[in-house]
């Protein structure tokens, strides 16, 4: 089985702009991102999707691949769905959040295994909450499971609710936004329409729910913060 891991990096971000070229101490974001994942040795190849020339010229200095996308993408999922359809030799693609710059490479390893199951279409990750104040942020996306560890929704809101006032912490679990997708269920993915569920909440992955995919979720350990914002690189700086 051939793995790839596509990285989809854009210049012009509405919070951040030009984060993939921020420099955390010595190297940009996108090299220790590139450099982190390819430190796993199931992923064949690891590459850089991008629609910006700067970041194009930034990849290759380090000795990275890279190849240029189509502008008009609304989505990461779009633009590594570009890059795997150029990649028919490929079996899985992996999505790599390219603003983890201290990304685990075990942690994809762990996505990885969870397609020994032949009946695993997609793949992503989840880990406990530790903190009350985080499981009710908005900006933490929470899952829930079925009994085979399929989603079987993802929020925004606190779910599940704890109504009668006696949480089981093992059930507040917190997305990590990695996916991995066998190479033909990801173009078939990039092609479905929005679904109003994606809108409501702002989470991609309903629109593929909404269409009947199954989504399977490794529980993981290993969690990594990511930059979201300005005030996030204070975090990343003090763990570098």
């Amino acid at each position: 089985m051939k793995v790839i891991g596509i990285i989809p990096a854009r210049y012009a971000s509405s919070r951040f702009p030009g984060k993939p070229l921020i420099d955390l101490k010595g190297k940009t974001m996108i090299q220790r991102v590139y450099e982190g994942a390819s430190k796993s040795s199931l992923i064949d190849e690891v590459i850089v999707a991008t629609d910006d020339q700067r970041i194009v010229d930034e990849v290759l200095r380090f000795g990275g691949k890279v190849e240029l996308t189509r502008a008009e993408h609304t989505s990461g999922t779009e633009r590594c769905a570009e890059v795997a359809e150029r990649h028919s030799n490929s079996n899985l693609v992996i999505n790599i959040q390219g603003d983890e710059p201290l990304i685990n490479f075990q942690q994809l390893d762990e996505l990885i295994h969870e397609f020994k199951d032949p009946s695993v279409e997609i793949a992503t990750l989840a880990t406990p909450f530790k903190e009350e104040l985080e499981f009710k942020n908005q900006n933490r996306i929470k899952v829930v499971l079925n009994a085979e560890r399929d989603a079987l929704y993802f929020s925004r809101a606190a779910i599940p609710s704890n109504s009668h006032g006696n949480s089981q912490n093992n059930l507040r679990l917190k997305h990590i936004g990695v996916y991995a997708f066998r190479r033909d269920v990801l173009l078939k993915l990039a092609k479905l329409p929005l679904s109003n569920l994606e809108q409501e909440e702002s989470l991609e992955q309903l629109r593929w729910m909404y269409h009947l995919w199954k989504i399977r979720v490794g529980i993981t350990q290993i969690e990594t913060p990511n930059i979201d914002t300005p005030e996030d690189l204070q975090t990343v700086l003090n763990k570098l």
